[in-house]
């Protein structure tokens, strides 16, 4: 059948590999946009932005960390940087939440957009002053170079650790929110957060840990993409639209439909490259308006 349509087996297994890679990068970051606003019902609009900032701070840590603090042989491990860098991220975007974002609460949500969209502009900006817009290269830890022969194709070491890393924070993320207390607690707030806090649960606090905790989500896709695509200030913007329009198909706030949604629409990309390359740009927004047409909530989220 691959032979009358003019596709090797091979060139189909390597673009599925493709796509679930690019799906789990999908499903990591709107796992993040739909843990903010299914919790906090903000558009990050500046998530792009975080998840370049997370891949940069890889780098530099890589590459500059060590010139900082007068020893050049010093660099930070890739094992260091994928716990460091989202704990950072984390923080940093708690103290966003507090200082800026929890003073927009009583707004119309299109202030909070807004707000974040600048927040990006200004990152993507400072980055691409720094540092230019060529792109760095950050190495594949040496734990992961070469490929696992599966007799029909080669499959990158480093690529199998994304699929698998990406896969367990997503369910993990899934198992906190959906089967334990706090998880509970969380979607409680969210619908009532007086009743919630009359029972001594800080709900401030709680919010600010959910917006730092999708942040970190960003950074970590960041850092697990470093080694794989070329880490530049605009990495984050060509990838947003894509996941913004993830979230839409599986429901906005919809935590198992951000990552069903994210790995399957992945695949799908992967297979169109392979049957008609020139609508593998488009096929993700093709689907979405019909999934809008139909189910306007998106295939996992609740009809109001």
């Amino acid at each position: 059948m691959f032979d009358l349509l003019g596709i090797t087996p091979q060139a189909l297994y390597s673009q599925l590999l493709v796509g679930l890679i690019n799906g789990s990068f999908y499903a990591v970051l709107s796992l993040g946009l739909a843990v903010i606003f299914g919790m906090l019902n903000i558009i990050n609009f500046s998530h792009g932005a975080q998840y370049m900032m997370g891949a940069f701070l890889a780098w530099i840590g890589l590459t500059q960390v060590g010139g900082w603090i007068g020893d050049p042989e010093f660099q930070l491990s890739y094992w260091a940087a994928l716990l460091v860098v989202p704990l950072l991220m984390g923080g940093f975007g708690m103290v966003i939440e507090r200082c800026m974002l929890s003073r927009l609460y009583k707004l119309d949500h299109l202030y909070g957009l807004l707000l974040t969209f600048g927040l990006a502009l200004i990152f993507e900006g400072l980055f691409r002053y720094f540092y230019g817009v060529s792109g760095q290269r950050y190495e594949i830890p040496e734990v992961f170079a070469g490929a696992i022969d599966l007799g029909f194709m080669a499959l990158p070491k480093y690529r199998a650790w994304v699929i698998v890393a990406s896969l367990t924070v997503c369910f993990a993320t899934w198992y906190l929110i959906e089967r334990t207390r706090l998880g509970a607690y969380l979607r409680a707030g969210t619908e009532n957060p007086r009743l919630v806090q009359a029972f001594g649960v800080n709900v401030p606090l709680m919010i600010t840990l959910t917006y730092g905790y999708g942040v970190a989500l960003a950074a970590f896709a960041g850092v697990l993409a470093a080694p794989i695509f070329t880490v530049s200030p605009l990495m984050g913007a060509d990838l947003i639209i894509v996941v913004f329009a993830v979230v839409v198909i599986g429901g906005m706030g919809s935590i198992l439909g951000s990552i069903v949604t994210g790995l399957a629409l992945g695949l799908i990309e992967g297979l169109t490259k392979v049957f008609y390359s020139e609508a593998s740009a488009v096929v993700i927004f093709v689907i979405m308006v019909i999934v809008l047409l139909v189910r306007p909530a998106g295939l996992f989220g609740r009809e109001k």
